[in-house]
């Protein structure tokens, strides 16, 4: 569990939307290279009956912990490369990166020229994200 693109996904709290209701304090896992994101799968079931009644309901937003107990996140995410509660946005980039390096290093010692270039293109994305992170991070800094 975890993998995504071929990118590590990260554990994460954050909103998800589901058709027109939007729910808050969701255990996920997103991929920092492609953008996908998961409902965790230890609390799918949990999530997808708060999401059929709030919708019976005609709710625009919920908060998932108002109605389900998460006391075991650090449990959720062990099976993560990283959740984004341990180290800033940053830092996962990072980390990404330096995977991707060390995977660089395995395919072309294997001559995997699909891989190589499949990790290449991971290694451009997550470099970009950092770089625009980074620079609206010092936008944020400049007007605070």
């Amino acid at each position: 569990m975890g993998f995504c693109c071929g990118a590590g996904m990260v554990g994460s709290v954050g909103s998800v939307r589901h058709q027109k209701t939007l729910v808050h304090n969701v255990p996920i896992m997103f991929c920092p290279v492609c953008d996908r994101i998961e409902v965790h799968p230890a609390i799918e079931g949990e999530y997808e009956i708060l999401v059929e009644y709030a919708q019976g309901d005609k709710a625009p937003e919920v908060d998932f912990t108002d109605f389900v107990s998460v006391d075991n996140t650090g449990e959720l995410f062990e099976n993560c490369t990283m959740t984004d509660e341990a180290a800033s946005f940053a830092d996962v980039l990072k980390q990404q990166i330096d995977v991707a390096l060390d995977l660089l290093v395995v395919a072309k010692d294997l001559h995997d020229e699909e891989w190589r270039e499949a990790l290449m293109h991971r290694l451009r994305r997550l470099s970009e994200r950092l770089e625009n992170y980074k620079r609206r991070k010092q936008v944020a800094e400049r007007s605070a």
